[in-house]
């Protein structure tokens, strides 16, 4: 199963490369993007029962220790369709 994890910066934390984006796409005419966030995104082949808290909880831990800063950056999972209980 993959599961997916979306890394951003918290809303706390300046985004120097979202805001040169926001400006971009303002300066092509794209005004109605009045903010832009950017961030990382990670799909995990999860190869046990997502269904056990156990795993899901080894993949939060991952997600907040190795793919994200928790000083700086925010969360979130996406699991896969059924695995939810």
């Amino acid at each position: 199963m993959v599961v997916q994890v979306f890394v951003t910066f918290k809303l706390s934390v300046l985004d120097p490369q979202g805001m040169t984006i926001q400006k971009a796409l303002s300066t092509m005419g794209y005004s109605q993007a009045a903010d832009v966030r950017q961030g990382k995104y990670f799909e995990i082949q999860w190869n046990g029962d997502l269904k056990s808290n156990e795993e899901r909880a080894v993949v939060e831990t991952i997600a907040s220790r190795v793919l994200s800063n928790p000083v700086i950056e925010s969360y979130r999972i996406e699991w896969p369709q059924g695995t939810c209980s």
